[in-house]
């Protein structure tokens, strides 16, 4: 699982098979300090997060597994929300 953070929403008038209904938002890459690493993706919401969460996601074939209808053709999904980041 990898950090992230939404960053906006995707539109799409043409969907996969198996993607329908499936929301899809602009998840902005980061690093365990917070800091942003690489481009942006566009990733399949699992978990009905929105603009500004703090997230976890997941990608390759475990991005696919993660939708309710699972082997669809996505490389990243939004798998949890973050509530809070402790140091030990």
């Amino acid at each position: 699982m990898r950090l992230g953070r939404v960053t906006g929403r995707v539109v799409a008038t043409v969907r996969a098979p198996g993607l329908e209904g499936v929301r899809m938002l602009v998840l902005q890459p980061l690093d365990e300090a917070l800091a942003p690493v690489g481009g942006t993706v566009v990733a399949c919401d699992a978990v009905q997060a929105g603009p500004g969460d703090l997230v976890t996601w997941v990608g390759g074939r475990e991005a696919a597994l993660a939708l309710e209808r699972t082997f669809v053709p996505v490389d990243a999904t939004i798998v949890g929300h973050v509530e809070s980041i402790g140091t030990s």
